[in-house]
C-alpha cells in the first residue's frame, strides 16, 4: 500500500527589490539581466545561504525580447555568479508575472518537488519598452483571426487605458474620485519613505552617476489642483484617466527566497511568512483590469477567510478605477476598507515594472505586516487578457 503524499509548508525567507526607477532615469542604464541579479546577490548576503541549495529561479517578465530574452532567469542566474548546475525559467502571466513566479515557487516547494526556490521578477521599460514583443507587427499581431472575431459585435478588445475607462463608466467612478486615489497613493508612499517603511526590502544599487540609489523614483509631490490640470491619456474627449491616475513606467527588479519551513529549520534562516493559499482567474478580456474582484474571492473562500481577517492587502494599481472597483465590490459592506488597502502607495506612486510588481508587492506585505504585528496578509493583481492572482500570506 503506498505511502499518501501530503502538502508541506512552503515560507518567505526573505524578500527584496530594487529602487524603482522612473522612465529614462536612474536605473536606465541597467541591464535587465544585471538589475535582476542585483537581487539574487542581496538575497544571498542577506540570508547567508549557500546558492547552490536553490533548486529553481523562476523570473517573471512580460516583453521578453531583446535584453530581456533568451530566459532572463537563466541569464540572471549566471550574471549573479552562482553554480552553474542551477536552472531558471521565465514566465508571462502579464502584468501579474512576478506574482505567479511567487506561486509556482510556493506550489512546486509544497508538492515536494524544490526545498529552495526563488521568485523573481523584471522589467526595465526604459530599454525594453511596453509593446516591444509585438515587434511594430513585422511577425503579426495577438489574439489572431478567431478572439478577434469573438468580440467583434462588442468592439473588439482594446487597450488596458480604455479598459479603464470603461471601468470607470460601469462602476460610475468621476475623474475627482480617481484623482484622490492617485493623490492618497503619492502621499501615502512619501509617508513611507519618509519613515522608513521600505528599507528592509530594499536594495541599493548604482545609479547612472554611480552613486547608491536608495529610493523610488517615481513618488512626488502634487496636488489635486496640479493633478487636475493633466489631459486625459486615451479619450481625448471626456476621459478620466491621466499620467496622475495610473500606474508610472518603472525599471525595477524583485526577488523572494521560499523554502519548506522542514528546509529553513535545516539551514536555520527563520521563516517571515507562511504562503496560505493561492488562486487565478480568467474574467472579461475587454474590461481586462476586473479580475481582481472574483480572484480575492476565491482565494479567501480557498484559505477559509473573510476580508475582515485581512490586516493588509496590496492591490495593483494598474490604473485608480481598477482599484477603486475592487473597493466598491470587495469593501460594499465596510467603507473602512481603504485603510488597508496600499497603505505604503502603489504603482501609481512607485511604479510599476510589469514582471517586477508581483515580486515587489510580496516584499512590501511581508514587511507591512511585521510593521504593524499583523497576521494575515492578501495580495492581487488584475493582467492583460483578463486575468488576475491572488495569495494570502500569514506573518511568522
Amino acid at each position: 500500500m503506498g505511502t499518501q503524499a501530503t502538502l508541506r509548508d512552503a515560507v518567505i525567507v526573505d524578500a527584496v527589490r530594487t529602487p524603482f526607477g522612473r522612465r529614462a532615469g536612474s536605473l536606465s542604464h541597467w541591464h535587465p539581466v544585471d538589475l535582476a541579479a542585483e537581487t539574487l546577490t542581496a538575497l544571498v548576503d542577506r540570508t547567508g545561504i549557500d546558492p547552490g541549495v536553490v533548486d529553481d529561479v523562476i523570473m517573471g517578465c512580460v516583453m521578453q525580447v531583446g535584453e530581456q530574452g533568451t530566459n532572463v532567469a537563466r541569464n540572471a542566474v549566471l550574471a549573479a555568479e552562482w553554480p552553474e548546475q542551477i536552472p531558471g525559467t521565465t514566465i508571462d502571466r502579464q502584468c501579474g508575472s512576478g506574482q505567479q513566479a511567487v506561486h509556482f515557487a510556493a506550489q512546486g516547494v509544497m508538492a515536494g518537488a524544490y526545498d529552495v526556490a526563488i521568485a523573481s521578477g523584471v522589467e526595465v521599460m526604459t530599454r525594453v519598452p511596453m509593446g516591444a514583443s509585438t515587434a511594430d507587427g513585422r511577425y503579426g499581431f495577438p489574439f489572431g483571426p478567431s478572439v478577434s472575431s469573438r468580440y467583434a459585435e462588442r468592439g473588439g478588445l482594446v487597450p488596458q487605458g480604455e479598459s479603464a475607462e470603461m471601468i470607470a463608466d460601469r462602476w460610475g467612478i468621476s475623474r475627482e474620485e480617481m484623482d484622490e486615489y492617485g493623490l492618497l497613493s503619492q502621499q501615502r508612499a512619501a509617508t513611507a519613505i519618509r519613515e522608513g517603511r521600505f528599507e528592509r526590502e530594499l536594495v541599493p544599487v548604482s545609479g547612472d552617476d554611480g552613486r547608491a540609489i536608495t529610493v523610488d523614483g517615481g513618488v512626488r509631490p502634487t496636488s489635486m489642483a496640479e493633478l487636475a490640470r493633466l489631459t486625459p491619456a486615451f479619450r481625448p474627449l471626456g476621459g478620466r484617466v491621466t499620467a496622475g491616475n495610473a500606474s508610472q513606467i518603472t525599471d525595477g527588479a524583485a526577488s523572494v527566497l521560499i523554502m519548506s519551513a522542514e528546509r529553513a529549520r535545516e539551514l536555520g534562516v527563520p521563516a517571515r511568512a507562511r504562503l496560505v493559499d493561492f488562486a487565478v482567474v480568467g474574467d472579461d478580456p475587454q474590461l481586462m483590469l476586473t479580475a481582481n474582484i472574483p480572484a480575492t474571492r476565491r482565494v479567501l473562500e480557498r484559505a477559509a477567510l473573510r476580508v475582515d481577517d485581512i490586516d493588509r492587502f496590496e492591490v495593483n494599481e494598474a490604473f485608480a478605477s481598477a482599484v477603486i472597483a475592487w473597493l466598491h465590490e470587495i469593501g460594499a459592506d465596510d467603507p473602512t476598507l481603504v485603510e488597508r488597502v496600499n497603505v505604503n502607495g502603489g504603482a501609481i506612486a512607485l511604479g510599476h515594472p510589469l514582471g517586477a510588481s508581483g515580486t515587489r508587492l510580496t516584499a512590501t506585505l511581508v514587511n507591512e505586516l511585521e510593521r504593524i504585528g499583523g497576521r494575515y496578509g492578501l495580495q492581487v493583481m488584475c493582467e492583460g487578457g483578463g486575468m488576475a492572482n491572488a495569495l494570502v500570506i500569514e506573518r511568522l
